[in-house]
């Protein structure tokens, strides 16, 4: 990852921070202040759903190119994914604790999102119950494709199709309809931005060391043999 990119991930993110804690926001009927946590709950799922397609999109490159390499920035971008997922979860929690009133509340994308996740944690499970480097990166290779393929109706289409009471769902307005003050879409669009370029940033560095890691691997397999 470039230096000015890391620059600019670092500065957004520092923006976000101070501007929604700090700048006003709309008072609208019952989120009050709470739709403050848009500017952090939100753009962790556009960072996770980032990175879920660019590890699908090495999954089906390493099918047709099956190098190590491929395999890596795979499992990486579905590791850090998961990870933006979880706390997508969390925030998300936390919001719906002073909207709706319980931390859980059963709603179409609460429930989605939480299958979504465990998807994707069956991948790693997966992965960790496959001795053969190879056969290992290859079958985790076609259920990351299944996952990712099971990620889009749970997150994006079911929640639509019912009675969700999260924005733009289930004829639910979305945050554009009735927020009419470009304030928050001010910080809201740098938070996505920043949040992507933050998970891009720790997938690089995690791909470097375990690159570093198989390297060490294989020196020391050299040595014994």
């Amino acid at each position: 990852m470039k230096n000015w990119l890391k620059i600019i991930a670092v500065f957004l993110l520092f923006y976000v921070h101070t501007a929604g804690l700090l700048f006003d926001v709309p008072r609208l009927n019952i989120l009050n202040e709470t739709i403050r946590a848009l500017y952090f709950h939100v753009p962790m799922w556009f960072g996770m759903v980032t990175l879920f397609s660019i590890s699908v999109y090495y999954s089906i490159v390493y099918l047709r190119n099956p190098t190590a390499e491929n395999d890596r920035k795979a499992v990486e971008n579905a590791n850090v994914g998961l990870v933006f997922g979880i706390l997508g979860m969390l925030t998300g929690m936390l919001w719906a604790n002073y909207a709706w009133g319980s931390f859980w509340h059963g709603d179409p994308k609460q429930n989605g999102a939480a299958i979504a996740l465990l998807v994707y944690l069956a991948y790693f499970i997966l992965r960790g119950s496959v001795e053969n480097e190879e056969q290992k990166a290859r079958l985790s290779a076609v259920y990351n494709i299944f996952a990712f393929a099971a990620m889009i109706p749970l997150i994006f289409i079911i929640p639509r199709l019912t009675s969700s009471l999260h924005p733009g769902s289930g004829g639910n307005p979305g945050f554009n309809m009735y927020d009419l003050d470009n304030r928050m879409r001010m910080v809201f669009y740098p938070a996505v931005i920043g949040w992507i370029l933050i998970g891009i940033w720790i997938v690089s560095l995690r791909v470097k060391m375990r690159t570093l890691e198989d390297k060490i691997h294989d020196i020391e397999d050299e040595k014994i043999h």
